[in-house]
């Protein structure tokens, strides 16, 4: 009986962290390029009673294995890359990926970090820079006496200076893929930073094979359903309460027990 104790808590406390997914997906359905979250769970270790194959009695082999399972855990908590709705903003700077691909910027430390946040603006020197003020790489700079900027949907950055009647380019956007999207390590700010099991990344320009391309004046939105997300926590909520249920029908058969002596 003390087995069945445990085995329920290990639910629980697995529908907890479940919970805790949930309430963050939840609270970022409005964060630009944000990627909601799923936890994937798996059973965890047996209890063998009897193998297959042993003898039985009266001479006879024991048809299958009697095992016990010991409860469940949160194998994977994994980022889920399907693109958000595309809202339309007007802003010139607001760039969104329409398809596979990250926006590749600087952090301070110098490292790489990817996002699909294309919420940028300009810093002192006339840079495009996220919203924390972490430049694009490569680097983007605005003169200071343009007039207009249009980025076309292949990643080109145009100009029109002050008292010039053409465009001047003054860069192109580039954009970055992974094999394996879902192995990026999420670092807060809706920023990526790759590990062993992304694969190395590939850089190319919006529009070519296996990329994206870009939509100036729109910004992607999260990939949240609220109404998904409101079923799996009823789901978990009930999941999280039958194991508490089990918990305490255990606990009255152990004080049936004791009753008895």
């Amino acid at each position: 009986m003390i087995r069945a104790l445990w085995t329920a808590a290990t639910g629980m406390e697995a529908q907890q962290i479940n919970m805790d997914v949930i309430a963050n997906n939840l609270a970022n359905v409005n964060s630009v390029g944000f990627k909601k979250s799923r936890a994937d769970f798996q059973d965890v270790l047996y209890q063998t009673i009897k193998v297959a194959g042993t003898d039985a009695a009266g001479g006879a082999e024991q048809p299958t294995t009697i095992q016990v399972g010991l409860g469940s855990r949160v194998a994977a908590i994994q980022k889920v890359f399907s693109t958000g709705d595309i809202q339309q903003t007007g802003n010139s700077l607001d760039l969104a990926i329409e398809g596979a691909g990250f926006f590749q910027v600087r952090m301070p430390d110098g490292e790489l970090a990817y996002t699909r946040a294309g919420a940028f603006k300009k810093d002192g020197t006339g840079r495009l820079v996220t919203s924390n003020g972490y430049p694009l790489e490569p680097e983007i700079v605005i003169p200071e006496n343009a007039t207009s900027i249009a980025i076309g949907r292949y990643g080109t950055v145009e100009v029109l200076l002050d008292g010039q009647s053409e465009p001047t380019q003054v860069g192109t956007i580039t954009l970055t893929r992974f094999a394996n999207p879902a192995g990026l390590m999420a670092q807060g700010s809706n920023l990526y930073t790759e590990t062993p099991t992304t694969g190395a990344p590939v850089t190319g320009n919006p529009g070519e094979e296996g990329f994206g391309s870009l939509a100036q004046g729109y910004l992607e939105g999260s990939n949240v359903s609220i109404m998904e997300e409101m079923v799996n926590m009823i789901a978990g909520q009930r999941a999280y309460e039958i194991n508490s249920k089990a918990i305490k029908t255990a606990d009255e058969m152990l004080q049936m027990t004791n009753n008895l002596v």
